[in-house]
């Protein structure tokens, strides 16, 4: 028993299914299934006490990297909100990648002329090696390999966009060309904790079955568009583990999108814990999925590990897919769906 695929969906709440399937639209997202849940039945799955209506956002043939929108009667509360960049413990964040970066950074300007609330991290260059301390590319010299990595903070939307340079990885997201901001389905997801314990993560590759690919420690001086997109602190590090599909490859050619981005500050770091305001029932990102291929055994699993808590039965989502809720030893809430 395993996951499988990529992580499936990033789950986001939402006062306006309609407004949030046409915001999605430019970056060609497009509706898919509706589902609904009384009340009764959203508390026994999610923990929150409302009626909800979920839709799915697909992106071209995409079975990973997708979007479901929920909207609850009675949110839990306003959620994360508004802030000025991705740090806080139980921050989640979807990134794709852009044909053009300024291309939407073209759009915030203006929607930041016309009053709209949001925060702009403009797009900041990450050469391949630098992060890691290997030897910095010469200008004029040696090829510029990496991205152009910006973020754009919403009241309920946290997202990140990448373009590249340099380089090709055809599995690693598919780019709509005849979207709006020429975007791709979700290429990996974030979250961020505060512990000294590296084993914290040790759950989602020897528990759920991913496959651990990278891990780093990333000290301030390599951070350089870390540094405005995390807040670091001057000084300030931290360490990185990444969690892919199973069947990823090891090569740019092989390697397939829909991973699991961890990133670990220091537990006496100086940073907001937002756990409590990015559950089921909050407004904003507030869950993550993923396919297993065997439900119930999966749930036993679940109730057999350390660290599992408010692990629920087996039981219907609201497209009627069997799934288990729980919430993972580093304290973020998940939905596994039977494949």
């Amino acid at each position: 028993m395993t996951c499988i695929g990529g992580l499936h969906e990033l789950c986001v709440g939402v006062p306006d299914l309609d407004e949030a399937v046409a915001d999605f639209a430019a970056y060609g997202c497009r509706p898919g299934e509706r589902g609904k849940l009384d009340a009764a039945a959203a508390e026994a799955l999610y923990g929150h006490r409302s009626a909800l209506e979920s839709v799915r956002l697909l992106h071209g043939d995409a079975d990973h990297g997708l979007l479901r929108l929920m909207r609850w009667e009675s949110p839990r509360d306003e959620g994360v909100g508004l802030r000025r960049d991705l740090r806080g413990i139980g921050s989640r964040w979807g990134v794709r990648v852009t044909q053009s970066v300024y291309g939407i950074v073209n759009h915030a300007e203006r929607a930041l002329q016309a009053g709209a609330a949001l925060t702009l991290i403009p797009p900041q260059l990450a050469v391949i090696g630098e992060v890691s301390g290997m030897r910095a590319a010469r200008p004029f010299r040696d090829p510029i390999v990496g991205v152009r990595e910006m973020v754009l903070l919403q009241p309920h939307y946290r997202q990140v966009f990448f373009e590249r340079f340099g380089y090709e990885s055809p599995l690693y997201g598919q780019v709509d060309p005849a979207s709006l901001l020429r975007a791709s389905q979700h290429t990996h997801a974030g979250l961020m904790i505060a512990s000294d314990d590296a084993r914290i993560f040790d759950f989602y590759d020897g528990v759920l079955g991913l496959k651990r690919t990278h891990e780093e420690t990333v000290p301030y001086e390599n951070a350089t568009g870390s540094r405005s997109i995390f807040g670091l602190a001057p000084g300030e590090g931290f360490h990185m583990v990444d969690f892919d599909d199973p069947c990823t490859g090891s090569t740019l050619a092989t390697r397939r999108s829909g991973k699991l981005k961890c990133v670990r500050f220091a537990a006496d770091a100086k940073i907001d814990d937002l756990r409590a305001v990015a559950r089921p029932g909050s407004l904003g990102y507030c869950l993550y999925t993923w396919r297993v291929d065997d439900i119930d055994g999966m749930h036993a699993r679940l109730a057999a590990t350390p660290g599992v808590t408010g692990l629920r039965p087996v039981q219907q989502d609201e497209f009627g897919r069997a799934c288990v809720a729980f919430r993972a030893p580093d304290g973020y809430d998940w939905v596994l769906l039977q494949a």
